[in-house]
């Protein structure tokens, strides 16, 4: 059931409707001369800043309603900068941006192919490899990157590293049989191949000599001893949803979207017995980086962006009732536009649903024979993205403890190569997946950006790890309860969670450390629990790993977010992108390097956190044809924000449905001992 679209948003803070798009075209090309061939990379919300928003709140004045264009004028080889007001219907601001290059478009995706398909070099180099059907070819347009680009190639055109497979019909695997050693540079401004490069060929005739990888449902024997798994919620769900507020137990936030992050959280609030208190101002993923270690020259160059260079946003799949989502859902629909600046609208993109997830909490008094546990429900707000072959789904939890964790799942198809038959025992840089295919080691870092507000805005960090305390370091309380001048530590086996503040940016760049527990703590010293400790929240590693790339490469020139797990920074409105509002075919040292440069103060201001949760991944045939989903995240944690677990007030299931008449329903045996029990 997606959310109707309305000819007028409700906050701020939503996305633009259906009528918005179109009206902010019209209005730019009513005021501005739009070369016809010009391509709308992106009309999306020009958000109001948080002053702004505070404004709003505190007088009752509307916000003006404003639109962010891009345009790609393909004839001049320039992009635009465009600021449309929707309520006056006149044009802020026009600005020439030279020098840049905005993210791919859905198009370009799509006349790559067509142009490289069509070239005659091309399509030399892929008869070599037994390709007669040209049709059945399929082309991913890879960014370009900015050192690997060949000398012969002028940098400033606007690329596509085009890389080639071939299926054996419609419906195969396409990513089954790759051309390796082909490569094309595309320029997408002029849709024409530049350039088109031979390495030689692994496999004569990858057609024939390479296996199908089918993974559809009419092609695999599936098993047949799985029964139904039905999740019921015959009374509704928990949550409300007035507009784009979602309102579920006790947590608030408002649901919003834009082309390049995908899913964005904003005004994160927990209802604290009635004190509605601020967690987090704004959440999203706002940046990937995929570099690969493989030093096949057909391989080493690649590291997408899939945020900046590709708007993963824009690449939303259409959610599917029982297979994306279980149980009862809401969905919302992504309103984006296409290059012609017309609508276009991928349903369902975002999928609400609750979950069980286990024991939230439980105790047995052994001397009474008294138990009472509770069941832990969670709140799933999710979107799926597909970028070529791989998926990618982004989950974010909130929890009835008050704690939040953001999630990453991937899977879909590993990006592959050829090796030659025997030549099949790497030195470590690929894996065997299939014979002759194999996965090269990659890492996949996601940066999240939570600009996370405490009680308010004025918030401090803190460094949390464990500390070991030496021997003979202070006095020492005895048995006998008198004081001992000994060792305060004389069985060694003292330790203490040791809290440093990071006042600076510089202070706060770092790494994980799970060998010493480390975390960071964000407090808001203004304010103080029952306890007199300040309030707090804390941000938790899961899994992560430490970039494989030297410091001094490519990749990490530009993409030198991955160099530090966490940074931190002073809210800025225009700081919203870790490697730059234009990422595509930069050279780098831009966004967070550039920023954390000036080492501003961390000191009681409005702090803004990128977190880099990085998956080292090392290939598998477990991983072939389909990669089972790899799970990867962090959580968000109260710390001092509440007197107690606010988890407490969560009611046992036998006080929220009838246990008994469930077990009559669902089962002959009302004693039966796998039903629902409490």
């Amino acid at each position: 059931m997606a959310t109707e679209v309305t000819a007028k948003a409700d906050h701020p803070l939503d996305p633009l409707t259906r009528n918005e798009i179109t009206a902010a075209r019209e209005i730019l090309e009513e005021n501005q001369d739009i070369d016809p061939e010009s391509r709308y990379v992106k009309i999306v919300l020009d958000e109001p800043s948080k002053d702004k928003l505070q404004e709003d709140n505190s007088d009752g004045s509307a916000i003006a309603r404003q639109a962010f264009i891009i345009v790609r004028d393909r004839n001049e080889r320039t992009t635009y900068e465009a600021v449309v007001s929707l309520d006056q219907n006149e044009v802020v601001s026009w600005e020439h941006k030279p020098g840049i290059q905005p993210s791919i478009t859905l198009e370009e995706f799509d006349k790559c192919e067509e142009v490289v398909k069509n070239n005659s070099e091309w399509r030399e180099a892929a008869r070599k490899r037994g390709v007669e059907d040209f049709d059945l070819a399929i082309v991913d347009p890879w960014s370009a990157g900015y050192h690997l680009i060949p000398e012969d190639i002028d940098k400033d055109r606007r690329l596509s590293h085009a890389m080639s497979w071939v299926r054996t019909s419609e419906e195969d695997n396409g990513y089954a049989r790759p051309l390796d050693g082909i490569h094309a540079w595309v320029d997408l401004d002029e849709m024409e191949v530049v350039k088109v490069l031979d390495r030689g060929t692994k496999i004569d005739d990858v057609v024939n000599d390479l296996e199908d990888a089918k993974y559809r449902e009419e092609d695999r024997d599936l098993r047949t001893d799985l029964k139904p798994y039905n999740v019921d919620q015959p009374e509704g769900p928990s949550w409300e949803i007035d507009g784009r507020k979602l309102e579920w137990q006790k947590w608030q936030m408002r649901v919003g979207w834009t082309q390049r992050e995908g899913l964005v959280l904003h005004n994160i609030r927990y209802d604290d017995d009635g004190d509605v208190r601020q967690i987090i101002n704004r959440a999203s993923c706002v940046e990937m980086s995929v570099p690969y270690g493989d030093p096949d020259p057909n391989h080493n160059w690649k590291n997408a962006f899939d945020v900046g260079e590709y708007n993963i946003g824009r690449l939303a799949n259409p959610l599917m009732e029982g297979c994306d989502c279980l149980g009862y859902m809401h969905y919302f629909d992504a309103v984006m536009n296409d290059t012609d600046g017309e609508v276009n609208v991928v349903p369902n993109a975002i999928c609400i649903h609750e979950e069980d997830y286990g024991t939230l909490w439980k105790h047995t008094n052994w001397r009474t024979e008294n138990t009472e546990v509770r069941r832990n429900r969670r709140l799933v707000v999710s979107f799926v993205s597909t970028v070529g072959n791989y998926d990618y789904q982004f989950n974010w939890y909130f929890y009835q403890d008050g704690s939040v964790e953001p999630q990453v799942r991937l899977t879909g198809i590993n990006s592959n190569g050829l090796v030659e038959p025997g030549s099949e025992q790497g030195p470590g840089y690929y894996e065997m997946m299939a014979p002759h295919i194999k996965g090269m080691v990659h890492q996949h870092f996601f940066n999240f950006r939570i600009d996370i507000d405490v009680d308010g805005p004025e918030n401090q960090l803190y460094r949390r790890q464990n500390q070991q305390v030496p021997k003979g370091a202070d006095k020492n309380i005895g048995w006998d309860g008198e004081t001992d001048p000994g060792d305060i530590n004389p069985t060694g086996a003292a330790f203490y969670c040791d809290k440093t503040q990071l006042t600076s940016e510089q202070e706060a760049q770092d790494l994980i450390n799970q060998r010493k527990g480390r975390y960071w703590q964000i407090e808001n010293p203004n304010k103080t629990n029952y306890l007199d400790r300040p309030v707090g929240y804390r941000l938790v590693p899961g899994e992560n790993v430490e970039a494989g790339a030297q410091k001094d490469s490519s990749i990490m020139e530009r993409a030198t977010f991955i160099d530090n797990h966490l940074w931190a920074t002073p809210y800025h409105e225009e700081e919203r992108f870790p490697a730059g509002e234009y990422p595509n075919q930069h050279e780098g040292g831009i966004g967070l390097p550039e920023w954390t440069e000036q080492d501003r103060s961390l000191d009681g201001e409005d702090i803004v956190l990128w977190y880099s949760l990085g998956v080292n991944h090392v290939d598998r045939p477990e991983d072939w044809p389909i990669l089972p989903a790899h799970l990867a995240s962090f959580k968000l944690e109260p710390v001092n924000f509440f007197d107690e677990s606010p988890a407490m007030d969560v009611p046992p299931e036998h006080a929220i449905k009838d246990i008994q008449a469930r077990r009559e329903q669902k089962y002959s045996d009302p004693d039966d001992v796998t039903a629902d029990d409490d």
